[in-house]
């Protein structure tokens, strides 16, 4: 019987032991204060930290160390997520100024994409315009269009 409570005991200071192990590992890989939060905090940004999973499944998406532009009810905020701490940071138009201020080289997240797509609908529109002009300029265009007597009908 002694032998058993003393497997017993052994076993479970085992499980103790793992357990606090787990505890100071956990607290360990907490993430420590950033500067970028601390600079953003500094120029009047809020926090906002994730309560439900669809919210901290957002910051996560977002594009780490961009900020993002983002309108709302006719208000415009600014967005610096921090997937780490399960938390944004949000400025207004004031707040993003002072931070261009001091990172004038910075851009907003997804700034390229929206340049890159409206180079491209210059492009194309560049294109329509020449197609429309050499289908307008030949002169036999429109004796070879269809009409409904054509058809049939």
């Amino acid at each position: 019987m002694n032998r058993l409570l003393s497997c017993r005991g052994a076993n479970l200071l085992i499980v103790l032991l793992a357990l606090t192990s787990v505890l100071i590992t956990d607290s360990a890989i907490a993430a420590p204060p950033t500067d970028a939060g601390n600079e953003l905090l500094g120029l009047g940004f809020k926090v906002l930290v994730a309560t439900t999973t669809a919210q901290q499944d957002w910051i996560k998406g977002m594009t780490p160390g961009q900020i993002r532009a983002m309108q709302r009810t006719g208000k415009k905020y600014f967005i610096y997520p921090d997937a780490a701490r399960n938390q944004i940071y949000v400025g207004g138009p004031k707040e993003y100024d002072a931070y261009k201020q001091l990172h004038p080289d910075s851009k907003l997240a997804g700034q390229d994409g929206a340049k890159q797509a409206s180079a491209y609908r210059a492009k194309q529109d560049t294109a329509m315009q020449k197609a429309t002009t050499r289908d307008l300029s030949d002169p036999y265009y429109w004796t070879f269009t269809a009409d409904w007597a054509d058809l049939g009908l």
